[in-house]
């Protein structure tokens, strides 16, 4: 029997009672944190990459510990669902289904790339947080690609523009040529350099500020939008599935077949 998937009932919370979350991410070398409640919203970011699975659970729960709240306290919980590291994204997921199922809470999956968007949107329009804002993303993925999305704030929400994708800065150049976003953040600016040109009118924003606040406030967000989704619902966004040649095809490779493109 196929088990069919619904939207988690979460009920709209009211002014007075503001959503309690816990939320995550390790789709990149970064663990980001953030839990928010009555006492108010806490953020922690810290040093990911392999590290991340054998730190998450710890560091939630020292965070929720600082907020004054317990695992039992919560009513959703947020994740990173990528694009991103594959073994990062794989333990995001894992976490908070584990967590989901546990505790009977809803999951709220986060675009990881839109959390980027946020970020920089506080950067760039920290004076005016309802101007519209139209962004694109491009993270590093390694093997000369970079993970991309377009977005805009408008009206005090996010709209995609062009949902998560993996390509070459070529490609993503030739994409957006016709009509680039007013900024373009992430870390493809420094890892791609001169593969990614960019008219001297977009605004480059390369690091981030505060991403775990930018998690924490979309959290909230789609908290309180109501979006939550049943655990057994939650799936990592892959964009690549293979990352690595057999031994086949590395020796088809040396001698000298056609090129083999890993994507």
């Amino acid at each position: 029997m196929i088990a069919r998937h619904k939207l988690f009932a979460m009920p709209p919370p009211t002014a007075a009672q503001a959503p309690r979350l816990l939320a995550f991410d390790t789709a990149t070398e970064q663990l980001l944190l953030g839990v928010h409640g009555p006492a108010g919203s806490f953020v922690r970011q810290l040093p990911g990459g392999a590290a991340a699975s054998a730190a998450l659970l710890p560091q939630a729960q020292a965070l929720l510990a600082c907020a004054g709240l317990a695992l039992a306290d919560l009513d959703a919980i947020a994740f990173g669902r990528g694009p991103g590291a594959f073994t990062g994204l794989r333990t995001a997921c894992a976490v908070a289904q584990g967590l989901g199922f546990g505790l009977g809470l809803p999951l709220l999956p986060i675009d990881s790339l839109l959390i980027v968007a946020e970020d920089a949107r506080a950067q760039a329009a920290p004076a005016t947080p309802e101007a519209t804002f139209d962004v694109g993303v491009a993270m590093d993925a390694r093997m000369g690609e970079v993970y991309a999305g377009r977005y805009r704030w408008a009206g005090g929400r996010w709209q995609v523009l062009q949902p998560p994708w993996l390509g070459g800065p070529a490609e993503l150049a030739a994409a957006w040529a016709a009509a680039w976003p007013q900024a373009l953040a992430g870390t493809a600016l420094q890892a791609c350099g001169d593969r990614l040109p960019l008219p001297a009118a977009v605004q480059r924003l390369p690091a981030a500020a505060d991403a775990a606040a930018a998690l924490l406030r979309l959290a909230r967000q789609a908290a309180q939008a109501g979006e939550g989704i049943d655990a057994a619902a939650a799936l990592p966004l892959y964009l690549r599935d293979k990352v690595a040649l057999t031994t086949l095809e590395r020796e088809a490779a040396r001698a000298g077949a056609a090129p083999v493109r890993v994507a």
